[in-house]
């Protein structure tokens, strides 16, 4: 037989996946925004913008399509992020360097192997240059927003209607 807390923990799990969807869709914004405005390299790709890179990876260099697909990005790795680490977000101190490490987890496997890889650069995989250096800024913001936004948002959504 279960027992309450576990019924509770159960019940609430939904709920905190939309919190960390959410989160992570508004943590991704800033992130977003500087690859917006950042050139993507410009001997491989000029005159294209990061973001437009994100849309290269399902289609064409597309900003539309980048942000979508960032977006999409964001809002999992929110929920990733609460199944895998809810149970230590309750401080913020460690939540919040815990925000961090998932921030620069993310900027190694997700810029600096992934997407070079999955875009055919291979020269670019883990090479460290100055866009490097603006996505790891922006994937640390997005780290802090998200357990910020999460810790911020999970009293709101689970309260009873």
């Amino acid at each position: 037989m279960a027992s309450t807390g576990a019924t509770t923990s159960m019940r609430a799990l939904p709920m905190n996946l939309v919190t960390g969807a959410a989160a992570g869709v508004v943590a991704g914004i800033p992130l977003g925004i500087i690859m917006q405005l950042r050139d993507a390299d410009p001997k491989m790709m000029p005159g294209v913008q990061m973001i437009d890179q994100v849309g290269d990876l399902i289609s064409d260099p597309s900003t539309g399509l980048g942000w979508l697909i960032h977006l999409f990005n964001s809002a999992l790795f929110g929920v990733i992020f609460v199944l895998l680490f809810s149970r230590w977000l309750t401080r913020r101190g460690p939540a919040m360097l815990l925000g961090l490490l998932y921030g620069v987890a993310w900027w190694i496997a997700g810029a600096l192997w992934i997407m070079p890889a999955w875009l055919g650069m291979d020269a670019m995989v883990f090479e460290v240059g100055a866009n490097q250096w603006w996505s790891l800024a922006g994937h640390l913001i997005y780290g802090l927003l998200l357990v910020a936004g999460y810790i911020m948002g999970r009293p709101m959504l689970s309260r009873p209607s």
